[in-house]
């Protein structure tokens, strides 16, 4: 059965992917995001800082995600930049997770 997908979100890679799942919930700051990724893997998956910064603007750059107002940090008195799902990267979460089911199905299906 020939299935429609788009090609960025036929190829996410699994940090991009988790990346986008864990801002599903709510904007969040790169420190925030690399610790929701360990949680969501089961603390099996580790986001390097280069691997989250380099998804985070692939990411941004597609119009996934956004920068989005970010509350100062108490211990520099900085912003930090937190990201959020446009609504997008909410969509190309949702084909990703479709996409992901129906390859379970067909290997459900092949008896695995």
């Amino acid at each position: 059965m020939a299935r429609s997908t788009n090609a960025h979100t036929s190829c996410l890679t699994e940090p991009r992917y988790l990346i986008l799942l864990s801002l599903a919930a709510g904007p969040r700051h790169g420190y925030g995001i690399i610790k929701s990724v360990h949680a969501l893997g089961n603390s099996k998956v580790r986001l390097t800082t280069g691997t989250l910064y380099g998804g985070l603007r692939e990411l941004t750059e597609m119009g996934w995600l956004e920068i989005v107002p970010a509350d100062a940090n108490p211990r520099s008195k900085r912003l930090t930049k937190a990201y959020g799902l446009t609504p997008a990267g909410h969509e190309a979460l949702i084909q990703q997770i479709a996409r992901m089911r129906w390859l379970i199905d067909a290997a459900a299906e092949q008896g695995l």
